[in-house]
């Protein structure tokens, strides 16, 4: 049989996968494709790792039975595609790499044919961890075709394919309609930037890339779809992080003449689906909820991590008149003296707790300093921060009896505004939870999910001096505190929730205005008056003017769940072509200019920057 380089492929369809052969194929001509993963000549035969995304093969050359191919063999590199012919044999039972489904096996070559060449990589790409080479996160984006190549990568991707269809089976069964809405849409800016799209056909005119299908799908709800779906590619011009991302993937959800127990239903079926399918984890439902004002000072966060205890304790009423000054003053002016207790750690020595203070409290947190009291193993007497004649013991005890350290503890605490210094304590419990060991990200769990609900519907921003909506301004108050919306704005409580998992939220709704004056009440709160709402959601105030039905929904961030899904760090890891921190893509080098011809059909003139001169 007759071998050469780079010919066009004569084989013909490949019979099996790369991961597919086992011991009952033994026997059987075989054709596979793939690429080269690892080559290995040990003394005339050689040994290579023939990989594709379904797996690993063991294919052999001898040069005795087949010289031809053998020294084809001889010139294959890492990466090179190719494709050969051959016989599966049993593979010597010592030889077998048990952690692989093919190890029963290996194909003897009898004809190979290199469908194309490599050039020298840039990093190494093997599925064998220890022939694997690091990479920075520019690399790995700029070579992204190869970074995929990687069985971490692949199978994140895999393991994303799985979820689409699980949320798609689980709506297609509860009667819900997959609707796709527009990607050219209105510009509505309420939060983070838009992504704007000029328009060449209508002069300074611009659409928006959606931030959320939020408008179209309520008016989806006044058509008549009760039940609606989407898995939507989303938009925000904001800053990045290792959770955040330019462009985002949603899974959005609205549902008619729905309650929020109805949606939260629903919202913990489709996520129980998703891990049953994906993780053969059966959640157990229905999800704990705990209200916002709670989870604030509970445990310092709107969303709470509950992979571990170590709540918080407001402190305050236990120092109450007890004539430190830091205290005093706090409590005085309506703060509050917050604490942790850390199981074990009243043996910490007092350097590591100033470095801790000056490190993390003080330049981090922004906070005014950090108070501890110690409760040693051996059961002496309690090691302060604070001078009992500063701070007398009497009211150190009130405060470790009602926090109930004992003995072997430590009790951390700060003092100052409120909510900000629960924020800042919780920051720091997250803190001492890692460095404790208690908290694992990892793909196997724990699965602590949690609804936290009565958000405040409004948030005072003093740099513009008005009210801003916590979610955006579609979201209903509650019944109780509706008369309190025109009178006392910031007392108004939401029909908002979040769902949280683990710390991170991954999806978050409200049941929605459908009335066009309580829509406008909510402008009127936000400083938008009644020309300008016209201006920008006309549309959706007409809308309601002809019978909108009562109506609420939920938006899951897809990317995040299979972040937490994989166990991974970033959602870089989660999608295939994903955005670096400065929102660029360095494979294909986008953003980009364009040409000035391109800019003129547009009617954009662009202006210099101090970077152009």
């Amino acid at each position: 049989m007759s071998v050469s380089q780079f010919q066009i492929d004569s084989h013909g369809q490949r019979t099996h996968t790369c991961g597919a052969l086992r011991a009952e194929h033994i026997g059987q001509d075989i054709v596979l494709k793939g690429w080269v993963d690892t080559r290995r000549d040990l003394g005339g035969l050689i040994f290579v790792d023939l990989r594709d995304r379904y797996g690993i093969t063991q294919i052999v050359f001898n040069p005795q039975d087949f010289p031809d191919a053998t020294r084809v063999a001889e010139d294959l590199r890492y990466e090179f595609v190719i494709t050969v012919k051959g016989k599966a044999k049993a593979r010597e039972v010592e030889a077998r790499n048990t952690d692989l489904p093919t190890a029963a096996i290996e194909v003897m070559v009898e004809d190979v044919i290199v469908l194309n060449s490599a050039d020298p990589l840039p990093f190494m790409v093997s599925v064998h961890e220890g022939k694997q080479t690091n990479a920075s996160d520019d690399l790995r984006l700029k070579y992204r075709y190869l970074d995929l190549r990687r069985n971490e990568l692949k199978n994140n991707v895999l393991l994303r394919h799985r979820v689409y269809q699980s949320v798609r089976r689980f709506y297609d069964g509860q009667d819900f309609v997959e609707v796709e809405t527009p990607v050219l849409m209105k510009s509505t800016p309420e939060g983070a930037r838009d992504y704007l799209v000029p328009s060449r056909v209508h002069a300074g005119k611009f659409f928006a890339l959606p931030q959320s299908p939020q408008t179209y799908k309520q008016i989806l709800m006044v058509s008549g779809f009760d039940r609606y779906f989407q898995i939507v590619k989303c938009f925000r011009d904001e800053d990045l992080r290792a959770d955040r991302q330019p462009e985002f993937t949603q899974i959005d959800v609205e549902m008619t003449f729905a309650t929020e127990d109805s949606i939260y239903a629903t919202a913990e079926g489709m996520l129980a689906s998703i891990w049953k399918d994906v993780k053969g984890v059966d959640l157990e439902l229905p999800f704990p909820r705990m209200s916002y004002d709670a989870a604030i000072r509970t445990y310092g966060s709107d969303k709470p991590d509950l992979r571990f205890d170590m709540k918080l304790h407001d402190l305050s009423p236990s120092f109450e008149g007890c004539g430190f000054r830091v205290f005093d003053s706090v409590i005085a002016e309506g703060g509050a003296v917050v604490g942790i207790v850390i199981p074990g750690g009243g043996d910490t020595g007092r350097g590591k707790l100033d470095k801790l203070d000056k490190d993390f409290v003080r330049k981090k947190l922004g906070a005014g300093g950090l108070m501890h009291f110690r409760l040693p193993s051996d059961g002496s007497e309690v090691l302060s921060s604070v001078k009992a004649e500063v701070l007398p013991t009497e009211f150190v005890q009130k405060a470790l009896d009602q926090s109930g350290a004992s003995k072997g503890d430590l009790l951390l605490v700060l003092a100052g505004a409120a909510p900000k210094v629960f924020e800042q304590v919780g920051d720091l419990r997250l803190k001492m939870g890692r460095d404790l060991g208690l908290i694992s990200d990892n793909a196997e769990g724990p699965w602590n999910f949690l609804w936290v609900t009565d958000f405040p519907l409004l948030e005072y921003d003093e740099d513009a001096g008005r009210y801003h909506a916590m979610h955006h301004p579609f979201t209903s108050p509650a019944a109780a505190d509706m008369d309190k919306l025109g009178t006392d704005p910031g007392a108004v409580r939401a029909q908002a929730y979040d769902i949280v998992l683990n710390g991170s939220e991954i999806g978050g709704g409200s049941i929605r205005i459908h009335r066009p004056e309580v829509q406008s009440q909510m402008f009127d709160a936000l400083g938008i008056g009644e020309e300008e709402a016209q201006a920008r959601f006309g549309f959706l105030l007409d809308a309601f003017r002809f019978g909108a039905p009562p109506h609420g929904g939920i938006a899951f961030g897809l990317d995040r769940i299979v972040m937490l899904l994989t166990g991974a760090s970033s959602l870089r890891d989660v999608i295939v072509f994903p955005k670096t921190q400065s929102a660029q893509e360095p494979m294909v080098q986008s953003p980009d200019i364009v040409d000035d011809h391109q800019l003129n059909d547009l009617h954009i003139q662009l202006i210099p920057t101090e970077d152009d001169e």
